[in-house]
């Protein structure tokens, strides 16, 4: 049985090493990005590298290194972070169903979903004879090695290496664009797509560029949500009409009669 496990393991690893190569440029030099400026902020390389470990939350981690500095306020600390990483609430309904009946591995794959993790295991097309847990799992757990040792080594060598990291940002943006096209054209139905860039655009006219996240978002999450149960409560209606047109009733003990339509046949 373990042999069986770890042959599965070593199989989805392999199919899933090529989709997380461009998370792998864009993370090392994030994570190095990120490793050096906490170097460069006074912290030693053990801060970087343990904190991308448990942490896992780039955006968040970033802001980490001012809340260290700063004068302790836990509050404003939990606020924040709810605010920043507000967008992993539906990441987490969208996943719902792909984590379902996968053990133990739904925790971790929880606790390491990211941006990247995310866009990989929702849209990947997993080939037919490698497991789908073992899959998911393999990607998270790759995304995490490449941020963290790339967060290591910054903090390692921070001190040492000195270029302009001013623009490295943008690799996660235009990654995200390119997903985003990607799955456009993979969808014959665009609804979706079109919804929440409409409803982005309208927060944005809205609220502005500095608030508009978390109201586009939760207008997202309505619509979406409000059309899913319109669809589902279709369905449900027509599978309801479908089984009362046909209703077998057994009237004696070796035989069945069946009503359809209203009818005894």
């Amino acid at each position: 049985m373990e042999q069986k496990k770890v042959k599965q393991f070593r199989k989805a690893f392999k199919a899933a090493f090529p989709h997380t190569i461009p998370i792998f440029a864009g993370f090392w030099f994030l994570g190095m990005t990120y490793g050096i400026y906490m170097n460069v902020s006074g912290f030693s390389f053990w801060y970087p590298m343990l904190m991308s470990m448990t942490i896992f939350a780039g955006s968040m981690e970033f802001i980490t290194v001012n809340l260290l500095l700063g004068v302790f306020n836990p509050l404003q600390a939990l606020m924040m972070t709810l605010m920043i990483n507000a967008r992993h609430l539906f990441y987490g309904i969208s996943m719902l169903d792909k984590f379902r009946e996968l053990g133990w591995k739904k925790f971790y794959l929880i606790f390491g979903m990211c941006d990247e993790s995310f866009s990989i295991n929702y849209t990947a097309e997993v080939p037919k004879d490698v497991d789908h847990g073992w899959f998911m799992f393999s990607v998270t757990l790759l995304n995490q090695i490449y941020w963290v040792f790339g967060a290591t080594f910054g903090g390692i060598f921070g001190s040492l290496i000195h270029f302009n990291t001013e623009g490295l940002d943008f690799v996660m943006t235009a990654m995200f664009v390119v997903i985003f096209m990607e799955q456009w054209m993979k969808d014959k139905n665009h609804t979706s797509e079109l919804l929440g860039l409409g409803l982005s655009l309208i927060c944005l006219f809205v609220f502005g560029a500095d608030s508009f996240i978390i109201p586009a978002m939760i207008s997202i999450l309505i619509v979406l949500s409000l059309i899913r149960r319109k669809s589902v409560d279709s369905e449900s209606d027509g599978m309801a009409g479908r089984i009362t047109e046909n209703v077998c009733l057994p009237f004696e003990e070796n035989s069945v009669k069946c009503r359809k339509d209203g009818e005894i046949q």
